[in-house]
């Protein structure tokens, strides 16, 4: 799934949509940026406030800037703890396979 954004300086970039974390009761999505080729560079990737408006579910959800330090460090340290997970699981799922039946 990608998300298309208009960055404020103009330019126009397709993000991966990686996952959506919820911190201290607010949701948050992280978005990988890609480059035209569809692959994205340098690992960086991007937390914005996430939004959606449940009693009308058609429209498109909300995206904000997060210019607070100590909220977007909050929302680091939960991106790391949901990467420490997945490795985990792979992890796992990796040595049930290995198992013999």
């Amino acid at each position: 799934m990608t998300v298309d954004l208009d960055l404020e300086d103009g330019a126009h970039v397709t993000c991966a949509v990686v996952t959506i974390l919820t911190v201290a009761g607010s949701d948050y999505i992280v978005l990988l940026p890609l480059n035209e080729q569809g692959q994205n560079d340098n690992g960086e990737v991007w937390f914005y406030r996430y939004f959606e408006d449940e009693e009308h579910p058609e429209q498109e959800p909300v995206l904000e800037y997060i210019d607070d330090d100590e909220e977007y460090e909050a929302v680091g340290d939960a991106f790391d703890e949901y990467l420490d997970t997945v490795e985990f699981d792979e992890m796992i799922d990796m040595e049930e396979e290995e198992e013999p039946q």
